[in-house]
């Protein structure tokens, strides 16, 4: 079989030639790249001469070439567009790769290696940089197990291919749950909805096949339009429930018992790694450094949430009884009365909004800010393979030299898992020779003509392409350190400090143009998204700090047991108060962050932290009264987009900066400083 992953890229920038790569090419391709690794790591370990930094280090960042493209490439399939077979690979593939690293990171004379690298490292004369590859590399091994001996390590090895195996099992479920569940509508379903919401439930009637005008899913961008705009309270409690309930049907897609497994797995990891929970092993190579010092921000930053929650609350309740309603609010009930509520305090509703919000001129003002602050130009590409029609490429470059590629894939779909990410299909590294970056956005949004974005739809394009610019822009030797290659408690950085420009003036007044009427977005609507900036911030902030603090609650039990998710994650809110009738952003049955793999486990409080370090950094702009101040600008070029984890984070915020971050941005931006 002619396998393209077997021969040279000959697209142009050596692209993935999807055009080429079919499901059937992936399994050669992982047999013959996890061959070739393991040969590469066995002539490391096993070789006679004494460890240098050259033969040791800079050999195992020269590793695994093959692997890596194929790892890149399936990875983003089978999140973008799966189908049945990449998710038997994907499953199949799971233990595998983790047995194939805990093996790498498990090797003894490996380790010994770079052990005595690291003991030695101040009379090796490296740089800077080198140095801190080199301390990567020994945290990373011992971190995985280097150190843990006899049956411990053999008990490790089995808790993380299992850990692997739970956690693509349980993307998949809620995946699966997502594809199975559509709501075929009728005209007289959608009272209240506005045309730019009906046109996407139209498009989504279309995808699916069915024999009806309107449909919605389960996606975050078909179902909050209905919650917000549709009349029918019978129609907004159907679809809450559907939405609520991914990952907790009852069916073979339930993910209860992967919960319990996975958090007693991880509680037993962390014993074995010497660490007292799973989140204190978890954070102890983040800028929180202790659960403790995350959830003392969470809490922090609570009580006020949970106060003006409540008094938004009962505002709603209040325009539930003056417009003759006869219930109690619940949760199905909070975006479309808040919708009524914003309308009568600000004049200002989502289908005024939306009109302004195009798309196209969305991704525009991404690509206009990201000239304005690092001098980036942006090129339509036709002729680079895509994975499905939808996608679409542009050539980046600064000053006419290329920089890398980057890849919008902004559409919601069923072979694509919701939510909104970045990722690569090749990092950024000077390695040898000058290797680009091939960068990735996927978000959720409908389709339309021309498709229109909600304010925070139009915030989560610039926070994705914040983090692709941090893959574009890195510029580092090493490839353990290009990019997002940071701890989750900074990644967000760069992703959050770039959502402040997409609602500035002189971003607002240039790209947000009405989709009928060609004109800019008025002054007077400009101040009234600013007025009504911070309503239904409480709400927000007490969605996303739940979520966080259950996170945290599940990783930071000590001997977990056989725990009952529904009740732990019950006992968790009823701790902290929360409102009936708020939900949790991500309930635990579908809690993908922490839950499908292992990125934000104990991590979910990093985008809180983040916001501390964006919310206060996006005030020097301000100080410099210039929000595209050149001289701020290239301090956060140089030293947090540029620089991959090329040096301490906190280090390099301080630099940035000129100072250590202060919370007071952060809770003004919320309006929940008084």
């Amino acid at each position: 079989m002619t396998n393209p992953f077997f021969e040279p890229w000959t697209a142009p920038f050596e692209a993935p030639p999807f055009d080429r790569i079919k499901p059937e090419h992936f399994r050669p391709a992982y047999d013959r790249a996890l061959k070739e690794h393991l040969a590469e790591i066995h002539a490391i370990a096993s070789d006679p001469a004494a460890p240098t930094f050259e033969n040791t280090i800079v050999a195992l960042e020269d590793s695994g070439r093959l692997l890596n493209r194929v790892e890149s490439v399936f990875h983003n399939l089978a999140s973008s567009h799966t189908n049945e077979h990449i998710e038997a690979i994907e499953l199949s593939m799971a233990p595998v790769m983790a047995k194939h690293w805990t093996d790498i990171h498990m090797n003894g004379p490996l380790f010994a290696r770079i052990d005595t690298l690291k003991q030695n490292g101040a009379k090796l004369g490296l740089d800077a940089e080198s140095l801190r590859v080199l301390d990567r590399y020994w945290l990373d091994f011992v971190r995985a197990g280097a150190k843990v001996q006899g049956a411990d390590k053999e008990r490790l090895a089995t808790i993380i291919e299992r850990l692997a195996t739970l956690g693509t099992e349980f993307g998949q479920n809620v995946l699966a749950d997502e594809q199975a569940y559509v709501l075929p509508l009728a005209e007289g379903d959608l009272a209240g909805v506005p045309d730019f919401a009906k046109e996407a439930a139209a498009e989504t009637a279309k995808e699916r096949k069915l024999d009806a005008p309107y449909a919605v899913t389960t996606s975050r961008s078909s179902v909050e339009p209905i919650l917000s705009f549709a009349d029918n309270r019978d129609l907004r409690e159907k679809l809450f429930k559907a939405w609520t309930a991914r990952g907790d049907n009852p069916n073979d897609h339930n993910n209860a018992e992967l919960i319990r497994e996975m958090v007693k797995l991880r509680a037993e990891r962390a014993k074995l790694l010497g660490y007292k929970t799973f989140a204190h092993f978890k954070l102890a190579d983040k800028m929180a450094k202790s659960p403790e010092t995350a959830r003392k921000l969470l809490e922090d930053v609570w009580v006020p949430a949970r106060r003006r929650a409540l008094e938004e609350r009962d505002a709603l309740q209040k325009v539930v009884t003056e417009t003759g309603g006869n219930f109690a609010l619940e949760a199905w009930d909070w975006r479309y009365y808040a919708e009524k509520l914003r309308k009568e305090r600000y004049d200002l509703d989502e289908a005024e909004v939306m009109p302004y919000f195009q798309l196209d001129k969305m991704i525009a003002a991404a690509f206009d800010t990201a000239h304005r602050l690092f001098g980036l130009d942006f090129a339509e590409r036709k002729d680079i393979p895509v994975y499905h029609p939808d996608v679409r490429v542009w050539e980046v470059s600064r000053k006419g030299r290329h920089v890398g590629l980057f890849y919008g894939d902004y559409f919601a779909r069923s072979s694509k898992r919701g939510g909104a990410w970045m990722s690569s299909f090749r990092d950024q590294e000077n390695l040898g020779k000058p290797v680009t970056p091939l960068i990735v956005n996927n978000c959720n949004f409908n389709k339309g003509e021309p498709a229109l974005l909600s304010f925070d739809e139009a915030k989560t394009l610039f926070h994705e392409f914040g983090h692709a610019l941090h893959g574009l822009l890195s510029q580092v030797r090493y490839p353990r350190l290009s990019g997002t290659s940071v701890a989750t408690d900074f990644v967000e950085l760069p992703s959050q400090i770039y959502e402040h420009w997409m609602d500035t003036p002189e971003v607002l007044e240039r790209f947000a143009i009405h989709a009928e009427t060609g004109k800019a977005i008025p002054k007077a609507l400009i101040e009234k998204l600013n007025r009504a900036r911070n309503f239904n911030k409480g709400f927000a902030t007490v969605e996303f700090l739940a979520s966080a603090l259950v996170d945290m609650d599940y990783h930071a039990l000590e001997n977990p047991g056989d725990i009952d998710p529904a009740k732990f994650q019950q006992a968790s809110l009823d701790r902290i108060g929360m409102p009936k009738e708020i939900v949790m952003r991500h309930l635990s049955p579908h809690f993908q962050h922490v839950f499908a793999g292992d990125g934000y486990s104990a991590g979910y409080y990093s985008y809180m932290w983040s916001e501390v370090l964006d919310a206060d950094g996006f005030e020097a702009f301000k100080e410099a009264k210039n929000v595209f101040d050149p001289a701020t600008a290239k301090r956060l070029h140089d030293y947090i987009y540029s620089a991959g984890g090329t040096r301490d984070y906190a280090e390099a915020y301080h630099l940035f900066r000129g100072r250590d971050p202060k919370i007071d941005a952060l809770l003004e931006g919320r309006g929940l400083a008084a």
